[in-house]
């Protein structure tokens, strides 16, 4: 299986994703030939920077003779400029996204990840040029690109639009954009998906995202980072915030993430045939402004079994009693843990105490830590990310003189290499019944191997007693 890992430690935005895929290989060509058939005025540039001493290439939207730049230089010209309209009685328009429409009338341009525009028109009248959605559907389902590619342009919009129509309440057919009428935010999107897909990627997996911290200036004001469309799109994806006072995460590169990457978590195994890094618009103190893409085949499993990242949380606990332990245990698998188990140790001080460790799905790591901390008494939590294997499992029923028994088998391909009794049948049958819970198991057990005796096959498999 082929695997795309992008490391999002400085964040994403549509340039960046667009860099990192041309670094790793895909020829400028291929995004230049996408901007034709767009046939929405554009042309896309590439080169090689430097970012905090990390070579990188840049990728770069040209619109009307003129590039994009970053939010925070677009907001500082406008603000020049409008001091300067105000001396010399002139309107200058401003756009709700980024992009400038430096005008004497109403012609508006939105931009979709904040950055700032290129397109200065001096037009007179009320031009407007923002898009909805079904504009751009129009455009990317006339353009001459493959077909996976045009859903996975359309799926991004998709996404950012709902997102903007949840923040302003409004239907998604009707919201007024601010965040996907822009040129450059078509280009970015339509480019992504073509480079994407012509990868031939399996799996698109992503890290946690470095959204950056501070403020944002946009069309609603100054607002804390991540903006709000960003904040939408990344819901349940796991964020953090390092130390840069900047917007690391757009609204472009969350709308892509979304459209391609199925899960998320530490790098899987894989043999690596590629990477590339794809540079942002500045360098950040100590942090190179880079998105970086791995690319490879999944290692090769002994076991053959699929292959799960999970979450494993951990706390010391020295002065818990035993019967919280146990209660924590019972309400973290009833809040759906996939296990949990304590462990006996000496701590500092020749203090006897326990450690819990709590294995969670990755999405549910934030619950189960609030979990862990509600319930036990320690003021402290490790977390770390794991790959496990895991066998195919089904339950097989089976009779008993005092009722139906579930026996769980465990299966590698198709042979039967595990199976036990489930233990709370066996003992529910032990109350009703008066019988020994240990002869209602071994009775279980044996009208599971009169039914898969040691001789009989599955799938030319020999099936016995599960000695694995």
């Amino acid at each position: 299986m082929r695997i795309a890992y992008l490391e999002c430690f400085s964040g994403i935005s549509g340039d960046m994703f667009l860099g990192a895929l041309v670094d790793a290989g895909v020829p400028l060509a291929l995004l230049q030939e996408t901007v034709r058939a767009l046939d929405v005025g554009a042309e896309i540039t590439a080169s090689k920077v430097d970012r905090n001493g990390i070579a990188a290439t840049k990728v770069d939207v040209i619109v009307n003779g003129e590039r994009d730049v970053p939010r925070e230089e677009f907001w500082a010209a406008k603000h020049q400029a409008e001091g300067h309209a105000h001396e010399h009685g002139h309107s200058h328009e401003h756009t709700h996204g980024g992009r400038a429409s430096h005008s004497h009338g109403h012609a508006h341009e939105h931009a979709p990840d904040g950055k700032a525009g290129h397109h200065h028109s001096h037009e007179h009248g009320h031009s407007h040029s923002h898009r909805g959605l079904k504009e751009i559907r129009e455009i990317i389902q006339r353009a001459h690109i493959p077909e996976d590619a045009k859903k996975t342009a359309l799926l991004a919009f998709e996404l950012l639009g709902r997102a903007e129509a949840k923040i302003h309440n409004k239907d998604l057919e009707s919201v007024h954009f601010h965040e996907v009428g822009a040129i450059d935010a078509i280009v970015d999107i339509t480019c992504g998906a073509v480079a994407a897909h012509s990868l031939q990627v399996d799996q698109w997996v992503c890290s946690p995202l470095n959204v950056g911290s501070g403020v944002v200036h946009c069309a609603h004001g100054t607002l804390p980072v991540p903006a709000p469309a960003t904040l939408e799109l990344l819901r349940e994806a796991p964020v953090y915030s390092g130390e840069v006072q900047k917007e690391l995460v757009t609204p472009t590169g969350a709308a892509l993430v979304r459209a391609l990457v199925s899960r998320f978590g530490a790098m899987p195994p894989m043999q690596i045939s590629g990477a590339g890094y794809g540079a942002g618009s500045r360098d950040c103190k100590g942090l190179a402004n880079v998105l970086r893409i791995t690319i490879g085949e999944a290692a090769a499993s002994g076991l053959g079994a699929p292959q799960e990242s999970v979450t494993v949380l951990e706390a010391n606990l020295d002065d818990t009693t035993p019967q919280v332990i146990g209660h924590a245990i019972d309400r973290l698998l009833d809040a759906g843990a996939l296990d949990v188990f304590a462990t006996p140790v000496q701590m500092k001080k020749n203090r006897p105490g326990t450690v819990l460790t709590v294995l969670a799905r990755n999405e549910d790591t934030q619950r189960m830590a609030e979990l862990v901390f509600r319930e036990t008494t320690t003021i402290g939590l490790r977390m770390r990310q794991e790959w496990r294997h895991t066998l195919a499992r089904e339950h097989v029923q089976v009779a008993t003189p005092w009722g139906d028994v579930r026996v769980k088998v465990a299966r590698l391909g198709e042979r039967d290499l595990n199976f036990a009794p489930e233990f709370e049948d066996c003992k529910r049958i032990a109350e009703q019944s008066g019988v020994p819970l240990k002869t209602v198991m071994q009775e279980a057990v044996r009208s599971y191997l009169d039914q898969h005796s040691p001789t009989a096959t599955r799938g030319g498999a020999a099936v016995g007693r599960h000695h694995g």
